[in-house]
């Protein structure tokens, strides 16, 4: 198959593939401003960055948000939910569901410290 007869969302995923992310160490005073700004204006940092450098933002089709989990979180989210360690969907399940908690509770409630 060549380029041509590639699917158009497949062209489209090949263009981000090519992408090359830069990355950029500050003091925590800059580094905290663009945090500040990005979610003042509901941006993603690196979405922030890209508008205070005049660069296109383009609207995500479906926010996502996202956090790295190795095994030794897998074993401590497990123990803290009463789930097997290996059951990585009802673990990302119940991580989902806690953090539909925490976006619904009034802003106002302490945070909680386990589930």
């Amino acid at each position: 198959m060549s380029k041509k007869d590639l699917p158009e969302n497949w062209k489209i995923s090949e263009r981000s593939i090519r992408a090359i992310q830069v990355a950029f160490e500050f003091g925590t005073g800059v580094s905290e401003a663009i945090r500040r700004e990005a979610n003042k204006n509901g941006l993603s940092t690196s979405d922030q960055i890209r508008k205070i450098v005049q660069l296109d933002v383009k609207t995500p089709k479906r926010p996502r948000l996202t956090v790295s989990l190795n095994e030794d979180d897998y074993r401590n989210l497990a123990q803290r939910y009463g789930l097997d360690a290996l059951d990585r969907a009802a673990i990302r399940e119940a991580i989902r569901q806690e953090l539909i908690d925490f976006g619904n509770k009034p802003a106002d409630e302490p945070p909680t410290s386990a589930h």
